[in-house]
């Protein structure tokens, strides 16, 4: 812990100081840059809160050994053994706590997210499945307080989905989705299927942060935008106007088609929010590649071909294949009740970052 203390002695200093600068009239009349050092207070704190407790418990104990070294008192130096039990086992806990506080953080974890979502393997019954997942994504978004609008979608004659793409706004949105993205495979009957056999089908789930202006610098000249008339349903109004968009990033070769909004800067406006995100993901995942190379992210490879959740319907089971959890509750958990799953994944990733500091594999220390 003695290193984690010596950063933790510099984060108190660093929080006095910015309670300072928050509290100057040039820095309060100063919007943007308020905003920036109130984010970082708020971030730093609860491990400020929780180590000024760890000191004032620290004093306590001190205290408590004075007196039983120097005290004749029997009933006084029992009194200050039960003390010193209590605060052991709350200095305990705090450490623990602590060390959860100080893992390194995604810097993407309070972002709003755009998820993808794809039939893949499987045909008509993977865009049915497709269908369903956006169902148990937009309960559970409801269960969390978020709001939930769907972007652009490509609906197939059975009433699945192709590929559809949400935008889930609200508070920690991506640190609790983060997790979905990969293949998820799916065991049932279909409806179509007349001899009761069961199939085999997958969907792909794709999570992207939310990224404005400020966070990617996308040069305008490097994007081409072609617009066109409307095929899909939205009445006349639509479908007589050049209202749909496609933008297509020339260095990665990135297209990203809208056509569900009203009008044509509506479309634009809804493609470029999409495009920045897969852009930034794009280089994102070329760096986790990269960083995958010498060693295994800590929740599965990261990879989204991998085949991260198997949802069994004839045996109403949910089985995450990264950390081995299976949960006979596959109907609560399509109705929106993904928390254990999700909770038990931020646990184990939690779990792998602080056994990659003990075995001083983490640079953070």
């Amino acid at each position: 812990m003695d290193k984690i203390f010596e950063q933790l002695d510099g984060l108190l200093g660093r929080y006095s100081e910015l309670q300072e600068l928050m509290s100057d009239p040039e820095v309060i009349n100063d919007t943007k840059r308020y905003m920036a050092l109130s984010k970082e207070e708020g971030s730093v704190r609860e491990v400020v809160s929780e180590y000024k407790r760890y000191k004032a418990v620290e004093s306590d104990i001190k205290e408590s050994e004075e007196v039983l070294r120097e005290s004749h008192d029997a009933e006084l130096e029992e009194l200050a053994k039960e003390d010193l039990r209590e605060l052991q086992a709350e200095k305990a806990t705090l450490e623990e706590q602590i060390k959860i506080l100080m893992l390194p953080k995604d810097p993407n974890d309070d972002k709003n997210i755009i998820m993808e979502i794809r039939g893949a393997a499987g045909g008509d019954e993977a865009s049915l499945f497709a269908g369903d997942l956006l169902g148990m994504y937009q309960k559970y978004a409801e269960r969390q307080n978020w709001h939930f609008e769907i972007i652009d979608e490509n609906r197939t004659e059975v009433g699945g989905f192709k590929e559809v793409s949400i935008l889930i706004t609200g508070s920690s949105v991506f640190s609790k989705l983060k997790y979905e993205n990969g293949a998820h495979r799916v065991q049932r009957v279909p409806q179509t299927e007349s001899q009761g056999r069961v199939h085999t089908s997958t969907a792909t789930v794709a999570v992207m942060p939310e990224y404005d202006e400020v966070d990617v610098d996308i040069d305008p000249k490097d994007i081409r935008v072609d617009v066109y008339r409307s095929s899909g349903a939205g009445g006349q109004h639509i479908n007589k106007t050049s209202s749909a968009v496609r933008m297509t990033h020339l260095p990665t070769g990135i297209v990203v088609a809208m056509q569900d909004q009203r009008s044509q800067q509506q479309n634009r406006e809804k493609a470029m929010q999409i495009l920045r995100s897969r852009v930034y993901d794009y280089y994102e995942s070329e760096n986790q590649s990269e960083y995958d190379a010498s060693r295994k992210s800590a929740v599965g490879s990261g990879d989204r071909s991998e085949r991260i959740r198997t949802y069994n319907y004839p045996q109403n089971r949910v089985t995450d294949h990264r950390i081995g959890l299976t949960l006979n509750k596959l109907d609560r958990i399509m109705g929106g009740d993904l928390g254990e799953v999700i909770d038990a994944l931020i646990v184990y990733d939690q779990a792998q970052k602080m056994e990659q500091i003990q075995n001083g594999e983490s640079d953070l220390f």
